[in-house]
This record gives C-alpha cells, structure tokens and sequence, in this order.
C-alpha cells in the first residue's frame, strides 16, 4: 500500500497539532482541551473521512520560561503518540515529528522503522532542526547559528537514512556524528525510505527542505493568490532545478466553521483577540525574532493573530461554502497539502468539516469521495 499521502486528490488533507494543547494561544475556557482520547478519537475521524495525514508537533517546554506548568508545554511525545495512533487507526498516514538534537540518529532510525511496520508502512517523518532554545539547552544541545543548524539536520538524516537502506554495518565519520558497524533492524517497509516532511522558511531552510524533503512545509504569509503562487512556485522551481526533485508543498490553516460567517468571525474575534493569551503570544514572538529566521519583524506582528488563533495557520474561517472557497484557492496556487487545527475541539471540528466542506471539495474535483 502506497503511503495515503501520495494519494490521486489533487488537494491533500491532514490534522495538526492534535497531540497537545497548544494549537492556540487563548485563555478562553473553549480551547486547549486536548487528551489522548480526544487525540485518538479524532485521528479515527480523520481516517474515516478519508484524510490523508495526522501530523503531531513537537514541544519539550512551553514558551514561558517563568511558567513551566503552561499549557504551551502539555505536548505527548511523538514516537509514541505516533506508535499509538498507528495502531489505533487503518488508512491515514501517521507522522512523527522529530527534532534532531534532542535524539541520536541511529535511535531515531530504529523507532521510526518500528513504526512503519506498526502502521503496516503509513509513517511519515516530520524533521526539525529546532529553534526554541531553552528545550534544547535542556538536552545540553545549545542552539547552533541558523545555518549551523541545517548542517546539523543534514547529517543527522544521513545517518538515519544510511541506517534505514543498508544490509550491512557501516562506519560515519561526521562533523557531529560518529557511527561503528552502524546497523539496525527492522528495516522500514516504505521503499526507499519513509517519506520526509520539513518546514524551511529562510533561505537555508528552503534550500535543506528542496534537497531532501517530499513535503516541503510553509506557512502561507498572505490571502493575495498572486504572492501564494509565487511562494510554491519558487520552491518547485528550486527542487526541479537545482535538486532534480519533484516535491509537495504543504501549508497549515486554522479551521473556525459555522453556519454563518458573522457566527465564525465572532467566534474567532473572542478567543484570538478578546481572550488572548498575550503573554503566551509575546513570548513565542520574542522566541523567534531572536531565534529564527523565517520571518521578518514586521510580518511576525502582523501575524500575532493567527499565532494566537492556530499555530500560524492560513484563516478558514466562516461557512462550509467560504472554507471551500479559501482550500480551493489554496490548490489553485499549488499548494499541494494543507494540514488543520481547531482551536474549540477536533472531534466536533473534523465532524463539521466531513460533514459541510468534504462533499464541496469533492464536487469542485478537489478530492475524490472516500470509499
């Protein structure tokens, strides 16, 4: 069986953010409920409805440093919330998000195979260079300069596919790795290797997910069709002619869907603006104009909102018939596969969403009905 994320629909569909209570930074009571049996109820859902992916985020500690116990740090780890939710589901493809100092390679290697045979060749790996900084110290793995990083990542996945395609022991001798008679078993079932995802936004970052990535990850800056396409085009153009590699281009959005659009708008306006968690958002913005390069200053601010609403996400937020709308543009652009949270539930999210926008997608020749 091919990995669902291969799938024909032209516009591919995936959860995020599921594994944890982070998906949105508000104080509203609504939000931010997650528990494993919610966690596995709605990958069930979504591997009902026919999605082709359930994508977890990685999180070691919260974003307040003065506050260990925020809800920011309330995150299962992945492997094992990936081992889990594999097990528990039949179809969707189930990803491990993975960032690389915080494990060894040839651990990473044997773990992701193992669940590759659990989810009988579903895995997908989610791999992160890492950029918060006080998690990593945690580890006594300081935070490398931007481009240090990407070096760092780049071994590190060398290793690990070494690991997953040899028949024999082999030696590595790396900048940042040492391997002797480097062997593990079982091998992964997907061939040649378990499909890789990454989200590079500088420039590094977009020339490490071109090179090795199949799903190149973005978070989509803007509403104007012109600068989307633009975006995806640029890292298509990269990948094809550079690399010689053909690749996907995925983005994240954040789902607010009601019957009315001034019923979804009010909602969003509550939890995302009225009871935002400010402190949380600052922090968070703090974090990354100090660490990472994927954003310019003055577009981290004006996308304090959306930070605040869902992880950053590109806004679905009205009817099932304005959602539509909004993925379908996505498509148009090239935006191969987009990934959704909610912010006040997933169960009751992805039961909206299956129920009103699906059968939308299906008739505009998006997706092919789910059988």
């Amino acid at each position: 069986m091919a990995n669902p994320i291969f799938s024909d629909n032209k516009l591919k569909l995936g959860t995020f953010c599921s594994n944890g209570r982070a998906s949105s930074m508000s104080l509203a009571p609504e939000v931010n409920n997650m528990t494993w049996s919610l966690s596995v109820q709605a990958a069930q859902m979504a591997d009902e409805a026919g999605l082709e992916a359930v994508v977890p985020f990685a999180r070691w500690l919260g974003y307040l440093e003065s506050n260990p116990n925020h809800y920011s740090s309330d995150v299962m780890d992945t492997y094992t919330w990936a081992a889990a939710t594999a097990q528990a589901t039949k179809r969707i493809g189930i990803f491990v998000t993975s960032h690389a100092p915080t494990i060894h390679p040839l651990l990473a290697a044997k773990q992701t195979a193992t669940i590759d045979h659990i989810s009988g060749g579903r895995l997908g790996y989610n791999i992160v260079g890492g950029w918060n900084r006080h998690e990593l110290e945690m580890f006594g793995a300081p935070l490398r300069e931007h481009e240090g990083r990407y070096e760092y990542l780049a071994e590190w996945l060398q290793v690990i596919e070494k690991v997953w395609a040899s028949d024999t022991p082999f030696d590595h001798d790396g900048e940042f790795f040492r391997v002797r008679g480097g062997f593990t078993l079982p091998k992964p079932l997907q061939k040649p290797r378990v499909p890789i995802m990454n989200a590079g936004g500088s420039e590094q970052g977009r020339r490490f997910a071109c090179a090795h990535a199949d799903m190149c990850f973005v978070i989509i800056k803007t509403e104007d069709a012109e600068q989307i396409r633009a975006e995806v085009d640029s890292y298509k153009k990269m990948a094809r002619e550079e690399f010689g590699r053909e690749v996907q281009v995925w983005t994240n959005t954040f789902v607010v869907q009601r019957e009315t659009q001034k019923e979804a708008e009010d909602f969003l306006r509550y939890y995302a603006v009225e009871m935002q968690d400010r402190e949380c958002v600052d922090a968070w913005l703090a974090s990354q104009l100090a660490e990472s390069k994927s954003f310019p200053p003055h577009v981290l601010e004006t996308l304090r909102m959306r930070f605040a609403a869902g992880a950053g996400g590109f806004p679905l937020v009205g009817t099932a018939e304005r959602i539509t709308s909004a993925l379908k543009l996505m498509s148009d652009c090239g935006i191969d596969g987009v990934l959704l949270t909610w912010a006040d539930g997933y169960v009751e999210g992805i039961e909206r969403f299956a129920r009103g926008v699906l059968p939308l997608l299906e008739q505009d020749g998006l997706r092919q009905k789910c059988t």
